[in-house]
């Protein structure tokens, strides 16, 4: 349903709210956004896998953290390479917007399938495993204290975890990655507008 109604929305933002945009511009928007969409896709899910080997090799997971930190630098300078070559150097607000949330759309689509793929396939309960004994550490239980938790409730939300399907994770991170979409694509598209300048 979110899924539906959100490109439902891009749709009706970039047909309607956006009418000096032509139906080969449009395609032409798509057709950018889809191919740095997966682009982008593929810096998460390189996040993915240094998160999951992160577990047993804190290197990683720091790459992972990194990875996904440098995603929406990552995703304006997709923006720009758009503005710079498809649109000759200038882009409007509002155009740049539309580009913004539906490269995040098909990116976030790529790696929910890849989300779903690894855990109906590869983890067989490895992630929860690995979490379980980091919150048997210490270090571990000072910090569930210092939050003001306890260990009980972190064993519950550790079972609501295991009990989540393959599509419920993915689609919890589609829905994550297009809400994140609709916010980021503000600021993106604020820094990376070029008007056109009128000459007098």
């Amino acid at each position: 349903m979110f899924l539906t109604f959100s490109y439902a929305l891009i749709e009706y933002y970039c047909v309607t709210l956006h009418p000096i945009m032509t139906p080969e511009e449009y395609k032409q928007l798509k057709a950018f956004a889809r191919q740095d969409g997966a682009l982008l896709s593929l810096l998460w899910i390189g996040a993915l896998i240094c998160y999951v080997q992160g577990m047993t090799n804190p290197l990683l997971g720091v790459l992972s953290l990194i990875l996904i930190v440098a995603s929406p630098f990552y995703a304006a300078s997709r923006l720009r390479h758009f503005r710079d070559y498809a649109r000759e150097g200038t882009i409007s607000y509002m155009r740049a917007y539309g580009y913004t949330v539906m490269t995040y759309f098909y990116a976030g689509l790529l790696l929910a399938a890849a989300v779903f793929i690894y855990f109906n396939f590869l983890d067989n309960g490895y992630l929860l495993e690995q979490i379980s004994k980091m919150m048997n550490t210490e270090e571990s239980k000072q910090m569930i204290k210092v939050y003001g938790l306890t260990t009980e409730q972190m064993k519950q939300a550790l079972e609501e975890l295991a009990a989540l399907r393959p599509i419920d994770y993915a689609l919890n991170i589609l829905t994550i990655i297009i809400s994140t979409g609709f916010l980021l694509g503000l600021p993106t598209a604020a820094v990376m507008r070029r008007e056109v300048r009128s000459k007098r």
